[in-house]
C-alpha cells in the first residue's frame, strides 16, 4: 500500500511538472532590491493597515528564497540577481559569470571615474542569462529599473563582467555591433529603461556634469539610434514612443531615478518632474514587447528600495516599495486585458536580499508604523530602560546610532528625512542574510513553492518557458 501511494504521489508530481513546462509565453520578473520580509510587512501596514494586503500578497503561489552568494553569507546584489538570471552561484560583485570568477576591481578612467573593465583573460567565463535564452528563442526582451541602467540588477540580465562597478564597460555591452557588445543579445535588448545617462554619453568639459561621462568619447545613444532604437529622456518621450521600434529610456542625466517620495513631491525633486513612475515604465514596456508574437521576457526592478534602506530612511523605502507594488498591479491589469486567466503569462515577484530593518517593541495595532512605538496595553508611548521613547522600526546597523539615546517625538520621526536608529554604528546600513519571499501567479506558477535556493528559480523560469 505504501509503495502504491508513493508511486501515485510521484506520478502526480511528474504530471504537475510536465503541465508546468512550457506554459508561459511571457514572463515578467519583478525584483524589489533589498525588499526583505520586514520591509514588505512595514510597507503593507504603512499603506493598507495590519489587516490589508499588498498586490503582491494576493498572488497565489509563494516560496522562500535562500540568498547567500558563492563567497558570503550575506550577498551583494550582483551575484544574487545573477543567480536568478543564470542559475549559477558566483562571488560578491560578480555579474553573470562562472563561480570561479574573481571580482577584480575596475580601474579609473581619464576623468577619475570608476568603470574601466579590469577582467583579465581567463578570469572565469560568461554564463547565459534567461534574457539571452529568451532572445535566442525569438522572444522580445526588456530590462527596466529605477536605478542606473548599468547598476547590478539590470546589468545581470544582459551583461557579463567580473565587477559590478565597471559601469562604463557594462553600458558598452548593450550597443549592438559596437566595441564590447555582448553578441549573445543577437540584435539587441528590445526595451531598456532606467537612469545613469552619463554612462552612455561622452565626457564634455563644457556640458558634462562634474567629470561624469565616457572618457572614450563614444556616444552610445547615437550608436543605438543608428541601430533603430528610439531614445528617450523624459516621461513624455516614453509615452509618445512608437510600439514597433526598440526603445531605450534614460530618465536621469547622472544617477538613479528620484525616490518615489521626491518624484511625486510638490514641486518634484531634481529631474523627478520629467520621470515616469515604475508602473508607467512597466506598462509601456509590455506594450512594446507584446508586439512580438513569440512572447517576451521582462525584468522590472524597484531598485531604490535598497538605497533608502542603506540610508536607514524607512519612509522612502516604504514609499518605493508601494510604488513597486503598484507596478505589479499595473502589470497584472494590463496582462489580463488580453489574457484574463493569465494562461500565457507568468508573473514572479521577489527580492535579491534582505536588510537589517526590524520591528521593535509591542506596538498598538493601528499605530502609524513610522511613529514612536505605543503600547498595545494602554496606547501610551513605550519606553526603553532609561525612560526614553523609541520607534517601532529600527535597523541592526547603520549611521544613526546616538552615543546616548534621547526622547523621540512624532514630529521628528515622521519627517521625510528621518533616519531610524541603529544597533551597530556603520557608515552605511548593510544587507541582511535572511531568506526573502517570492510570489508567483499565472502560467507555470504552480512550480514555485517551498524553500528554494535562488539558483533554482532560474531552472523554474526555464521550465515555465519550456526551454
Amino acid at each position: 500500500m505504501k509503495r502504491t501511494l508513493l508511486a501515485a504521489a510521484m506520478a502526480l508530481s511528474f504530471a504537475q511538472a510536465a503541465n508546468a513546462a512550457g506554459e508561459a509565453k511571457n514572463i515578467i520578473f519583478f525584483l524589489g532590491d533589498g525588499m526583505g520580509p520586514s520591509t514588505i510587512t512595514a510597507s503593507r501596514i504603512y499603506k493598507y493597515g495590519e489587516d490589508g494586503s499588498l498586490n503582491m500578497d494576493k498572488l497565489e503561489r509563494t516560496a522562500r528564497i535562500k540568498t547567500y552568494s558563492n563567497d558570503a553569507q550575506t550577498t551583494d546584489s550582483a551575484p544574487s540577481m545573477a543567480a536568478y538570471m543564470t542559475g549559477v552561484k558566483m562571488n560578491n560583485e560578480v555579474i553573470s559569470m562562472s563561480s570561479d570568477t574573481v571580482a577584480t576591481n575596475p580601474s579609473k578612467d581619464a576623468n577619475g571615474n570608476l568603470g574601466i573593465n579590469n577582467c583579465a583573460t581567463g578570469n572565469g567565463s560568461s554564463v547565459p542569462t534567461i534574457l539571452e535564452l529568451a532572445k535566442a528563442k525569438g522572444k522580445a526582451v526588456g530590462s527596466i529599473t529605477t536605478t542606473e541602467l548599468t547598476h547590478a540588477t539590470p546589468a545581470a540580465t544582459f551583461s557579463h563582467i567580473c565587477n559590478r562597478n565597471a559601469q562604463y564597460a557594462i553600458a558598452a555591452q548593450i550597443v549592438p555591433g559596437g566595441a564590447g557588445y555582448n553578441s549573445a543579445l543577437n540584435d539587441g535588448v528590445d526595451v531598456l529603461m532606467g537612469g545613469g545617462r552619463n554612462h552612455f554619453l561622452p565626457y564634455d568639459a563644457t556640458t558634462s556634469i562634474g567629470k561624469l561621462g565616457r572618457a572614450d568619447g563614444r556616444n552610445l545613444l547615437t550608436e543605438m539610434a543608428a541601430k533603430g532604437y528610439i531614445v528617450a529622456a523624459t516621461r513624455s518621450d516614453m509615452l509618445a514612443a512608437p510600439l514597433n521600434k526598440k526603445f531605450i529610456g534614460l530618465y536621469s542625466s547622472k544617477s538613479h531615478l528620484e525616490y518615489e517620495l521626491d518624484r511625486t513631491a510638490t514641486p518634484p525633486a531634481g529631474e523627478g518632474a520629467t520621470q515616469p513612475s515604475l508602473a508607467e515604465m512597466t506598462t509601456k514596456a509590455m506594450d512594446i514587447l507584446s508586439q512580438n508574437s513569440n512572447g517576451y521576457f521582462l525584468m522590472v526592478e524597484g531598485g531604490r528600495i535598497d538605497h533608502a534602506l542603506h540610508g536607514t530612511n524607512a519612509k522612502r523605502a516604504l514609499t518605493d516599495t508601494i510604488a513597486f507594488d503598484d507596478a505589479v498591479k499595473a502589470a497584472l491589469d494590463k496582462a489580463r486585458t488580453t489574457d484574463p486567466t493569465l494562461a500565457n503569462t507568468l508573473i514572479v515577484v521577489t527580492a535579491d536580499h534582505d536588510h537589517t530593518l526590524a520591528f521593535n517593541g509591542y506596538g498598538k495595532r493601528g499605530n502609524p508604523i513610522l511613529d514612536i512605538n505605543r503600547s498595545y496595553r494602554d496606547g501610551k508611548p513605550s519606553l526603553d530602560a532609561d525612560g526614553n521613547t523609541y520607534t517601532t522600526l529600527v535597523f541592526g546597523n547603520g549611521p544613526n546610532r546616538p552615543n546616548l539615546r534621547a526622547n523621540l517625538d512624532s514630529t521628528a520621526v515622521l519627517a521625510d528625512n528621518y533616519q531610524q536608529e541603529t544597533g551597530v554604528r556603520l557608515n552605511s546600513e548593510t544587507h541582511g542574510g535572511g531568506d526573502v519571499k517570492l510570489f508567483a501567479i499565472g502560467a507555470g506558477a504552480k512550480i514555485f513553492k517551498g524553500t528554494l535556493d535562488n539558483t533554482k528559480v532560474f531552472g523554474l523560469l526555464k521550465s515555465a518557458f519550456g526551454f
